[in-house]
């Protein structure tokens, strides 16, 4: 399973993107940064920080 959560990239922010679905979960967090935090990743680098979680 992956999973994002804003608290962890530094946010005061409640909002966690997990499923089984890699792609979707990178999507989902991908639009809720870009959104609500003003802040664009690439989808690699989303992909980076999935495998070094590890």
């Amino acid at each position: 399973m992956s999973r994002f959560v804003c608290k962890d990239y530094g946010f005061e922010c409640d909002f966690v993107a997990e499923g089984d679905d890699v792609s979707k979960v990178i999507d989902e967090y991908s639009k809720h940064s870009a959104e609500v935090h003003g802040i664009e990743y690439s989808k690699e680098a989303l992909m980076q920080f999935i495998i070094r979680k590890g």
